[in-house]
């Protein structure tokens, strides 16, 4: 995966990763739209359908665009894969500037194929040690599940990385956002995938803190 990237051309990647996160992001907020609507006041049924279609969708965007960009479509991942040395340093800003523009454009383009306004706020407030200690956990996961992966069968590196986020959306009580960019992205959008301003920071700190933890641990295990 690593020599297929070095050789893309870093327009091509960019482009990659913002295609990408718009498919992501517009899912996760689209079909948090569409579950709430359909499900009524059941919302164990709304984030099983709000699961499922991001599941199946990174599974899609990981396996069509990682031969290209790598498949991060997330800072987190972008950093630890510089940290590592399979991202020149140089290309992490416009991956990461890739992926929140992509990931807006999704996320507006949710709200207006559901008639919403198109610049919202959320109101949802997602806080706590408990909130932040998922997330942490989850961004470990996730990242532990991308170094071992790509080292021991790097052909599931897509089902993996989908069903643990399909998983980690159920055991961690943050839902498993496990993504800076679209934790801002999130904040936009005053639906069920919501995540209030306020409460953005600390779940990104506690994503960076994740992701290093598992680089660290992954340096052990399979390097």
């Amino acid at each position: 995966m690593t020599a297929r990237i070095l050789i893309e051309p870093l327009g091509r990647r960019v482009a990659a990763e913002g295609v990408g996160s718009f498919f992501l992001f517009g899912a996760v907020i689209g079909s948090g739209i569409m579950a709430e609507g359909l499900s009524g006041s059941d919302v164990a049924l709304a984030l099983l359908a709000n699961t499922l279609a991001t599941g199946a969708i990174l599974f899609v965007i990981i396996a069509m665009l990682g031969p290209v960009s790598g498949g991060h479509f997330n800072p987190a991942v972008s950093l630890v894969m510089a940290a590592r040395r399979e991202l020149p340093w140089k290309d992490v800003a416009p991956y990461v500037i890739a992926q929140l523009v992509g990931g807006l454009l999704g996320a507006l383009a949710a709200h207006l194929m559901f008639d919403l306004p198109l610049w919202q706020v959320s109101l949802k407030a997602r806080t706590g040690v408990g909130q932040w200690v998922g997330e942490v956990i989850a961004t470990f996961g996730l990242i532990l599940t991308i170094i071992g992966t790509a080292r021991a069968r790097p052909g599931l590196v897509p089902a993996s990385v989908a069903l643990y986020i399909t998983a980690a959306y159920w055991f961690t009580s943050s839902t498993s956002f496990a993504n800076p960019a679209i934790t801002v992205v999130r904040s936009l959008t005053d639906s069920f995938a919501g995540i209030a301003p306020g409460n953005v920071a600390f779940f990104i700190v506690a994503q960076l803190l994740g992701a290093f933890l598992a680089a660290a641990i992954g340096k052990q295990l399979f390097d």
